[in-house]
Protein backbone atom coordinates (compact mmCIF):
# COMPACT_ATOMS: atom_id res chain seq x y z
CA UNK A 1 0.00 0.00 0.00
CA UNK A 2 1.49 3.37 -1.02
CA UNK A 3 1.74 6.32 1.37
CA UNK A 4 -1.34 8.09 -0.10
CA UNK A 5 -3.57 5.02 0.24
CA UNK A 6 -2.23 4.38 3.72
CA UNK A 7 -3.16 7.91 4.78
CA UNK A 8 -6.63 7.63 3.22
CA UNK A 9 -7.16 4.24 4.87
CA UNK A 10 -6.17 5.68 8.23
CA UNK A 11 -8.48 8.67 7.80
CA UNK A 12 -11.37 6.37 6.87
CA UNK A 13 -10.79 4.24 9.92
CA UNK A 14 -10.57 7.34 12.11
CA UNK A 15 -13.78 8.81 10.69
CA UNK A 16 -15.51 5.43 10.99
CA UNK A 17 -14.40 5.17 14.59
CA UNK A 18 -15.69 8.67 15.32
CA UNK A 19 -19.03 7.88 13.70
CA UNK A 20 -19.39 4.66 15.67
CA UNK A 21 -18.36 6.42 18.88
CA UNK A 22 -20.79 9.26 18.18
CA UNK A 23 -23.70 6.87 17.50
CA UNK A 24 -22.90 4.84 20.60
CA UNK A 25 -22.62 7.98 22.71
CA UNK A 26 -25.94 9.26 21.33
CA UNK A 27 -27.64 5.96 22.14
CA UNK A 28 -26.17 5.89 25.63
CA UNK A 29 -27.26 9.48 26.30
CA UNK A 30 -30.87 8.79 25.37
CA UNK A 31 -33.06 8.69 28.53
CA UNK A 32 -33.79 5.25 29.96
CA UNK A 33 -35.92 4.12 32.88
CA UNK A 34 -34.47 3.39 36.27
CA UNK A 35 -35.06 0.05 37.95
CA UNK A 36 -37.96 1.46 40.00
CA UNK A 37 -39.54 3.09 36.95
CA UNK A 38 -39.41 -0.26 35.15
CA UNK A 39 -41.02 -2.04 38.11
CA UNK A 40 -43.70 0.63 38.26
CA UNK A 41 -44.60 0.27 34.57
CA UNK A 42 -44.61 -3.51 34.66
CA UNK A 43 -47.29 -3.41 37.35
CA UNK A 44 -49.65 -2.16 34.57
CA UNK A 45 -52.65 -1.88 36.92
CA UNK A 46 -53.05 -0.09 40.26
CA UNK A 47 -56.04 0.72 42.48
CA UNK A 48 -56.60 4.24 43.86
CA UNK A 49 -58.56 4.48 47.13
CA UNK A 50 -60.23 7.82 47.87
CA UNK A 51 -61.41 7.55 51.46
CA UNK A 52 -61.90 10.05 54.28
CA UNK A 53 -64.40 12.50 55.73
CA UNK A 54 -65.86 13.12 52.26
CA UNK A 55 -67.04 9.51 52.32
CA UNK A 56 -69.33 10.45 55.22
CA UNK A 57 -70.41 13.93 54.07
CA UNK A 58 -71.26 12.73 50.54
CA UNK A 59 -69.00 15.38 49.04
CA UNK A 60 -66.13 15.31 46.58
CA UNK A 61 -64.13 18.16 48.09
CA UNK A 62 -64.36 18.85 51.81
CA UNK A 63 -63.84 22.38 53.10
CA UNK A 64 -61.85 21.51 56.21
CA UNK A 65 -64.58 22.30 58.71
CA UNK A 66 -65.71 18.67 59.08
CA UNK A 67 -65.65 17.31 62.60
CA UNK A 68 -63.40 14.24 62.98
CA UNK A 69 -66.24 12.44 64.78
CA UNK A 70 -68.00 11.80 61.47
CA UNK A 71 -65.25 9.42 60.42
CA UNK A 72 -66.67 6.18 61.78
CA UNK A 73 -66.43 3.24 59.35
CA UNK A 74 -68.33 0.38 60.97
CA UNK A 75 -66.50 -2.54 59.33
CA UNK A 76 -63.28 -1.25 57.80
CA UNK A 77 -61.33 -4.14 56.29
CA UNK A 78 -58.24 -3.15 54.33
CA UNK A 79 -57.57 -6.82 53.63
CA UNK A 80 -60.85 -6.90 51.68
CA UNK A 81 -59.53 -4.01 49.55
CA UNK A 82 -56.26 -5.81 48.93
CA UNK A 83 -57.79 -9.24 48.30
CA UNK A 84 -60.17 -7.72 45.76
CA UNK A 85 -57.36 -5.88 43.98
CA UNK A 86 -55.10 -8.92 43.85
CA UNK A 87 -57.90 -11.21 42.67
CA UNK A 88 -58.66 -8.76 39.85
CA UNK A 89 -55.04 -8.82 38.67
CA UNK A 90 -53.93 -5.46 40.09
CA UNK A 91 -50.42 -5.24 41.51
CA UNK A 92 -50.40 -1.99 43.49
CA UNK A 93 -52.69 0.29 45.51
CA UNK A 94 -52.50 3.97 46.48
CA UNK A 95 -54.41 5.43 49.45
CA UNK A 96 -55.40 9.07 49.97
CA UNK A 97 -53.62 9.52 53.30
CA UNK A 98 -54.86 13.14 53.26
CA UNK A 99 -57.17 14.89 50.79
CA UNK A 100 -57.79 18.62 50.37
CA UNK A 101 -59.97 18.77 53.52
CA UNK A 102 -56.83 18.18 55.60
CA UNK A 103 -58.16 15.14 57.48
CA UNK A 104 -55.28 12.72 58.08
CA UNK A 105 -55.94 8.96 58.00
CA UNK A 106 -53.05 8.34 60.37
CA UNK A 107 -52.40 9.67 63.92
CA UNK A 108 -50.17 12.63 63.13
CA UNK A 109 -48.38 15.02 65.42
CA UNK A 110 -49.03 17.93 63.06
CA UNK A 111 -52.78 18.43 63.58
CA UNK A 112 -55.75 17.26 65.62
CA UNK A 113 -57.73 16.90 62.40
CA UNK A 114 -57.04 13.18 62.10
CA UNK A 115 -58.28 9.69 62.95
CA UNK A 116 -56.85 10.16 66.43
CA UNK A 117 -59.74 12.58 67.10
CA UNK A 118 -62.41 10.27 65.72
CA UNK A 119 -64.25 7.53 67.65
CA UNK A 120 -63.07 4.89 65.18
CA UNK A 121 -61.03 2.11 66.83
CA UNK A 122 -61.41 3.92 70.15
CA UNK A 123 -59.28 6.83 68.93
CA UNK A 124 -56.34 4.47 68.36
CA UNK A 125 -56.98 3.68 64.68
CA UNK A 126 -54.53 4.13 61.82
CA UNK A 127 -55.95 3.59 58.33
CA UNK A 128 -52.52 3.99 56.73
CA UNK A 129 -51.09 1.23 58.91
CA UNK A 130 -53.95 -1.14 58.11
CA UNK A 131 -53.63 -0.29 54.42
CA UNK A 132 -49.90 -0.96 54.07
CA UNK A 133 -50.13 -4.12 56.17
CA UNK A 134 -52.95 -5.41 53.96
CA UNK A 135 -50.99 -4.63 50.79
CA UNK A 136 -47.99 -6.57 52.01
CA UNK A 137 -50.10 -9.48 53.20
CA UNK A 138 -51.62 -9.79 49.72
CA UNK A 139 -48.42 -9.19 47.78
CA UNK A 140 -49.35 -5.69 46.53
CA UNK A 141 -47.06 -2.68 46.31
CA UNK A 142 -48.39 0.19 48.49
CA UNK A 143 -48.40 3.88 47.68
CA UNK A 144 -49.66 7.01 49.43
CA UNK A 145 -51.16 10.32 48.30
CA UNK A 146 -50.67 13.40 50.49
CA UNK A 147 -52.59 16.40 49.20
CA UNK A 148 -50.51 19.59 49.41
CA UNK A 149 -53.67 21.71 49.64
CA UNK A 150 -55.00 21.72 53.20
CA UNK A 151 -58.26 23.55 53.83
CA UNK A 152 -58.12 22.90 57.57
CA UNK A 153 -54.61 23.62 58.82
CA UNK A 154 -54.25 27.23 60.09
CA UNK A 155 -50.67 27.43 58.76
CA UNK A 156 -51.76 26.95 55.15
CA UNK A 157 -50.97 30.15 53.23
CA UNK A 158 -48.19 31.09 55.63
CA UNK A 159 -45.80 29.49 53.18
CA UNK A 160 -42.67 28.89 55.24
CA UNK A 161 -44.67 27.66 58.24
CA UNK A 162 -46.95 25.34 56.26
CA UNK A 163 -44.06 23.94 54.25
CA UNK A 164 -42.61 22.80 57.58
CA UNK A 165 -45.95 21.21 58.52
CA UNK A 166 -46.25 19.46 55.16
CA UNK A 167 -42.67 18.20 55.34
CA UNK A 168 -43.37 16.85 58.83
CA UNK A 169 -46.50 15.03 57.62
CA UNK A 170 -44.62 13.60 54.68
CA UNK A 171 -41.76 12.50 56.91
CA UNK A 172 -44.17 10.63 59.17
CA UNK A 173 -45.61 8.76 56.21
CA UNK A 174 -42.20 7.99 54.72
CA UNK A 175 -40.63 6.71 57.93
CA UNK A 176 -43.37 4.88 59.85
CA UNK A 177 -44.80 2.44 57.33
CA UNK A 178 -41.95 0.65 55.62
CA UNK A 179 -41.08 0.66 51.90
CA UNK A 180 -43.48 2.41 49.53
CA UNK A 181 -43.69 1.88 45.77
CA UNK A 182 -45.19 5.26 44.84
CA UNK A 183 -45.66 8.63 46.50
CA UNK A 184 -48.40 10.58 44.77
CA UNK A 185 -48.76 14.37 44.59
CA UNK A 186 -50.93 16.78 42.67
CA UNK A 187 -50.67 20.53 42.27
CA UNK A 188 -53.94 21.42 44.05
CA UNK A 189 -53.51 24.92 45.42
CA UNK A 190 -56.65 26.67 46.58
CA UNK A 191 -57.29 28.98 49.50
CA UNK A 192 -56.74 27.86 53.06
CA UNK A 193 -58.87 28.71 56.13
CA UNK A 194 -57.25 32.17 56.24
CA UNK A 195 -58.12 32.84 52.59
CA UNK A 196 -54.50 32.73 51.47
CA UNK A 197 -52.77 30.54 48.90
CA UNK A 198 -49.60 28.61 49.50
CA UNK A 199 -46.23 28.61 47.77
CA UNK A 200 -45.10 24.99 47.92
CA UNK A 201 -41.46 24.01 48.30
CA UNK A 202 -41.43 21.19 45.76
CA UNK A 203 -37.64 20.68 45.71
CA UNK A 204 -37.81 20.04 49.45
CA UNK A 205 -40.77 17.67 49.04
CA UNK A 206 -39.18 15.64 46.25
CA UNK A 207 -35.86 15.59 48.09
CA UNK A 208 -37.52 14.11 51.18
CA UNK A 209 -38.99 11.25 49.17
CA UNK A 210 -35.71 10.54 47.42
CA UNK A 211 -33.84 10.48 50.72
CA UNK A 212 -36.36 8.56 52.83
CA UNK A 213 -37.91 6.28 50.18
CA UNK A 214 -35.28 5.88 47.44
CA UNK A 215 -37.11 2.91 45.89
CA UNK A 216 -40.40 4.79 45.43
CA UNK A 217 -41.39 6.58 42.25
CA UNK A 218 -42.67 10.12 42.68
CA UNK A 219 -45.81 11.01 40.72
CA UNK A 220 -46.97 14.54 39.91
CA UNK A 221 -47.59 16.72 36.87
CA UNK A 222 -43.88 17.45 36.98
CA UNK A 223 -42.66 14.02 38.00
CA UNK A 224 -39.83 13.72 38.77
CA UNK A 225 -40.35 10.00 38.05
CA UNK A 226 -43.89 9.63 36.69
CA UNK A 227 -46.11 12.24 35.08
CA UNK A 228 -49.89 12.72 34.88
CA UNK A 229 -51.45 11.84 31.51
CA UNK A 230 -53.18 15.25 31.37
CA UNK A 231 -56.78 14.15 32.00
CA UNK A 232 -58.88 12.15 34.46
CA UNK A 233 -60.47 9.97 31.77
CA UNK A 234 -57.83 7.24 31.99
CA UNK A 235 -56.78 8.03 28.43
CA UNK A 236 -53.11 8.20 27.53
CA UNK A 237 -52.04 10.19 24.50
CA UNK A 238 -51.32 8.74 21.09
CA UNK A 239 -48.47 9.20 20.40
CA UNK A 240 -47.15 8.78 23.92
CA UNK A 241 -43.45 9.24 24.58
CA UNK A 242 -42.07 8.26 27.98
CA UNK A 243 -39.54 11.06 27.60
CA UNK A 244 -40.31 14.73 28.17
CA UNK A 245 -38.66 18.14 28.32
CA UNK A 246 -38.84 18.93 32.06
CA UNK A 247 -38.84 22.68 31.41
CA UNK A 248 -42.31 22.33 29.86
CA UNK A 249 -43.88 21.31 33.19
CA UNK A 250 -41.65 23.00 35.78
CA UNK A 251 -43.67 22.17 38.92
CA UNK A 252 -46.93 20.42 39.92
CA UNK A 253 -49.98 22.51 39.08
CA UNK A 254 -48.11 24.72 36.62
CA UNK A 255 -50.40 26.45 34.14
CA UNK A 256 -49.43 27.53 30.68
CA UNK A 257 -49.59 26.91 26.97
CA UNK A 258 -48.55 23.47 25.87
CA UNK A 259 -48.56 21.80 29.29
CA UNK A 260 -51.54 19.48 28.72
CA UNK A 261 -50.19 18.63 25.27
CA UNK A 262 -46.82 17.75 26.80
CA UNK A 263 -48.42 15.63 29.53
CA UNK A 264 -50.54 13.78 26.99
CA UNK A 265 -47.84 13.04 24.47
CA UNK A 266 -44.42 13.63 26.02
CA UNK A 267 -41.57 14.64 23.72
CA UNK A 268 -39.69 12.42 21.30
CA UNK A 269 -36.41 14.11 22.18
CA UNK A 270 -37.18 14.75 25.84
CA UNK A 271 -34.19 14.77 28.15
CA UNK A 272 -35.72 12.82 31.08
CA UNK A 273 -37.59 9.52 31.35
CA UNK A 274 -41.00 10.35 32.83
CA UNK A 275 -43.75 7.92 31.72
CA UNK A 276 -47.44 8.75 32.00
CA UNK A 277 -49.90 7.42 34.57
CA UNK A 278 -53.58 7.43 33.55
CA UNK A 279 -56.00 7.95 36.44
CA UNK A 280 -59.78 7.50 36.31
CA UNK A 281 -62.57 6.41 38.65
CA UNK A 282 -64.76 3.34 38.38
CA UNK A 283 -67.65 5.66 39.34
CA UNK A 284 -68.55 9.20 38.27
CA UNK A 285 -67.05 10.54 41.53
CA UNK A 286 -63.78 9.86 43.28
CA UNK A 287 -65.27 9.34 46.74
CA UNK A 288 -68.07 6.91 47.50
CA UNK A 289 -71.62 8.20 47.01
CA UNK A 290 -74.63 5.87 47.52
CA UNK A 291 -76.45 7.55 44.62
CA UNK A 292 -73.77 6.26 42.25
CA UNK A 293 -74.16 2.57 43.10
CA UNK A 294 -75.92 1.98 39.79
CA UNK A 295 -73.31 3.95 37.81
CA UNK A 296 -70.31 1.66 38.19
CA UNK A 297 -68.35 1.08 34.98
CA UNK A 298 -68.98 -2.27 33.37
CA UNK A 299 -66.28 -4.71 32.23
CA UNK A 300 -66.37 -3.51 28.62
CA UNK A 301 -65.72 0.06 29.73
CA UNK A 302 -62.87 -1.06 31.96
CA UNK A 303 -61.34 -3.07 29.12
CA UNK A 304 -61.46 0.02 26.92
CA UNK A 305 -59.65 1.94 29.67
CA UNK A 306 -56.99 -0.78 29.71
CA UNK A 307 -56.45 -0.53 25.95
CA UNK A 308 -56.23 3.27 25.98
CA UNK A 309 -53.87 3.39 28.97
CA UNK A 310 -51.69 0.28 29.28
CA UNK A 311 -52.16 -0.26 25.55
CA UNK A 312 -50.76 3.23 24.90
CA UNK A 313 -47.53 2.97 26.87
CA UNK A 314 -49.06 4.13 30.16
CA UNK A 315 -50.18 2.61 33.46
CA UNK A 316 -53.81 2.52 34.61
CA UNK A 317 -54.62 3.89 38.07
CA UNK A 318 -58.26 2.97 38.66
CA UNK A 319 -60.03 4.58 41.60
CA UNK A 320 -62.33 2.28 43.60
CA UNK A 321 -63.62 4.18 46.65
CA UNK A 322 -64.43 2.38 49.93
CA UNK A 323 -67.94 2.81 51.34
CA UNK A 324 -68.97 4.27 54.69
CA UNK A 325 -68.61 0.78 56.12
CA UNK A 326 -64.97 0.81 55.06
CA UNK A 327 -65.38 -1.87 52.38
CA UNK A 328 -65.27 -1.91 48.59
CA UNK A 329 -68.86 -2.10 47.38
CA UNK A 330 -70.06 -5.45 46.03
CA UNK A 331 -70.88 -3.86 42.66
CA UNK A 332 -67.40 -2.40 42.32
CA UNK A 333 -65.79 -5.71 43.24
CA UNK A 334 -68.02 -7.58 40.80
CA UNK A 335 -67.02 -5.15 38.03
CA UNK A 336 -63.34 -5.72 38.83
CA UNK A 337 -63.75 -9.48 38.59
CA UNK A 338 -65.59 -9.25 35.29
CA UNK A 339 -62.83 -6.94 34.06
CA UNK A 340 -60.27 -9.61 35.01
CA UNK A 341 -62.26 -12.28 33.17
CA UNK A 342 -62.69 -10.11 30.08
CA UNK A 343 -58.95 -9.34 29.93
CA UNK A 344 -58.33 -13.07 29.99
CA UNK A 345 -60.99 -13.77 27.37
CA UNK A 346 -59.90 -11.05 24.97
CA UNK A 347 -56.15 -11.21 25.46
CA UNK A 348 -54.45 -13.83 27.66
CA UNK A 349 -56.56 -16.77 26.48
CA UNK A 350 -56.38 -15.71 22.81
CA UNK A 351 -52.65 -15.07 22.55
CA UNK A 352 -51.08 -16.98 19.65
CA UNK A 353 -47.38 -17.77 19.51
CA UNK A 354 -45.73 -17.81 16.08
CA UNK A 355 -43.85 -20.85 14.81
CA UNK A 356 -40.85 -18.65 14.11
CA UNK A 357 -39.91 -14.99 13.79
CA UNK A 358 -37.43 -12.96 11.78
CA UNK A 359 -36.06 -9.49 12.42
CA UNK A 360 -33.94 -7.12 10.40
CA UNK A 361 -33.08 -3.48 10.97
CA UNK A 362 -31.43 -0.84 8.84
CA UNK A 363 -30.93 2.80 9.66
CA UNK A 364 -34.12 4.03 11.33
CA UNK A 365 -36.34 1.25 10.01
CA UNK A 366 -36.91 -2.39 10.85
CA UNK A 367 -39.15 -5.35 9.99
CA UNK A 368 -40.41 -8.09 12.31
CA UNK A 369 -42.20 -11.00 10.69
CA UNK A 370 -44.05 -13.66 12.67
CA UNK A 371 -44.88 -16.91 10.89
CA UNK A 372 -47.72 -19.05 12.23
CA UNK A 373 -48.05 -22.77 11.63
CA UNK A 374 -51.55 -22.30 10.22
CA UNK A 375 -53.97 -19.65 9.03
CA UNK A 376 -55.60 -17.92 12.02
CA UNK A 377 -58.16 -15.16 12.40
CA UNK A 378 -56.71 -12.35 14.50
CA UNK A 379 -58.35 -9.22 15.89
CA UNK A 380 -55.55 -7.51 17.82
CA UNK A 381 -51.80 -7.30 18.33
CA UNK A 382 -49.68 -6.18 21.26
CA UNK A 383 -46.31 -4.65 20.43
CA UNK A 384 -43.53 -3.95 22.91
CA UNK A 385 -40.13 -2.32 22.81
CA UNK A 386 -37.40 -3.23 25.26
CA UNK A 387 -37.78 0.03 27.15
CA UNK A 388 -34.86 -0.82 29.43
CA UNK A 389 -32.83 0.40 26.44
CA UNK A 390 -35.09 3.42 25.86
CA UNK A 391 -37.95 4.22 23.48
CA UNK A 392 -37.29 4.58 19.75
CA UNK A 393 -40.22 3.75 17.46
CA UNK A 394 -42.14 6.76 16.12
CA UNK A 395 -44.14 5.21 13.26
CA UNK A 396 -45.09 1.65 12.31
CA UNK A 397 -47.43 -0.48 10.17
CA UNK A 398 -48.89 -3.89 11.04
CA UNK A 399 -49.83 -6.13 8.09
CA UNK A 400 -51.14 -9.66 7.73
CA UNK A 401 -50.62 -12.16 4.91
CA UNK A 402 -54.08 -13.18 3.67
CA UNK A 403 -55.18 -15.31 0.71
CA UNK A 404 -55.24 -12.11 -1.33
CA UNK A 405 -51.76 -11.03 -0.26
CA UNK A 406 -50.44 -8.60 2.34
CA UNK A 407 -53.08 -6.40 3.93
CA UNK A 408 -52.53 -3.46 6.30
CA UNK A 409 -54.25 -4.14 9.63
CA UNK A 410 -53.23 -1.09 11.65
CA UNK A 411 -50.88 1.87 11.68
CA UNK A 412 -49.51 3.71 14.66
CA UNK A 413 -46.93 6.05 16.08
CA UNK A 414 -45.22 5.26 19.39
CA UNK A 415 -44.94 1.81 20.98
CA UNK A 416 -42.85 1.94 24.16
CA UNK A 417 -43.74 -0.53 26.92
CA UNK A 418 -46.88 -1.66 25.12
CA UNK A 419 -49.11 -0.72 22.21
CA UNK A 420 -52.35 -2.62 21.69
CA UNK A 421 -54.01 -2.31 18.27
CA UNK A 422 -57.44 -3.78 17.58
CA UNK A 423 -58.93 -4.22 14.11
CA UNK A 424 -61.49 -6.14 12.08
CA UNK A 425 -60.89 -9.89 12.08
CA UNK A 426 -58.37 -11.00 9.46
CA UNK A 427 -57.41 -14.57 8.50
CA UNK A 428 -53.62 -14.54 8.19
CA UNK A 429 -50.67 -16.92 8.16
CA UNK A 430 -48.05 -14.25 8.86
CA UNK A 431 -47.93 -10.91 10.67
CA UNK A 432 -45.43 -8.27 9.67
CA UNK A 433 -44.57 -5.20 11.73
CA UNK A 434 -42.68 -2.56 9.78
CA UNK A 435 -41.00 0.21 11.73
CA UNK A 436 -41.34 3.03 9.25
CA UNK A 437 -39.39 5.55 11.33
CA UNK A 438 -37.54 5.65 14.63
CA UNK A 439 -35.19 7.92 16.55
CA UNK A 440 -32.35 5.47 16.02
CA UNK A 441 -31.82 1.92 14.76
CA UNK A 442 -34.71 -0.03 16.30
CA UNK A 443 -34.12 -2.95 18.61
CA UNK A 444 -36.14 -6.13 18.25
CA UNK A 445 -39.85 -5.78 19.03
CA UNK A 446 -41.99 -8.29 20.89
CA UNK A 447 -45.15 -9.11 18.89
CA UNK A 448 -48.17 -10.97 20.24
CA UNK A 449 -51.24 -11.68 18.10
CA UNK A 450 -54.70 -12.39 19.50
CA UNK A 451 -57.05 -14.78 17.71
CA UNK A 452 -60.82 -14.63 17.49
Amino acid sequence: MDRRNLILSGLAALVSGRVITHVAAAAMSRPRPTRVQLEWQRDELAIFLHFGVNTFTDREWGDGTETPSIFAPSALDARQWARSARAAGFRAMILTAKHHDGFCLWPTETTRHSVASSPWRGRTGDVVREFVDACRAEGLRPGLYLSPWDRNHPAYGDSARYNDVYAAQLTELLTRYGPLAEVWFDGANGEGPNGRRQEYDWPRVFGLVKRLQPDAVVFSDAGPDVRWCGNERGEAGDPNWSTIDPATVPFPGADGAGIIEALQHGHSHGTVWRPAESDVSIRPGWFYHPAQDDKVRDAASLLQLYVQSVGRNSKLLLNVPPTRDGLLHDRDVAALMRFRDLRATEFADRAVRPRDESFRASGRTAVVEANFSRRISIVAVRLSEDIAAGQLVSRYTVSGLTDAGWRALSRGTTIGYAKIDTFESAAVSRVRVEVDDALDTPARLAVTAFAR
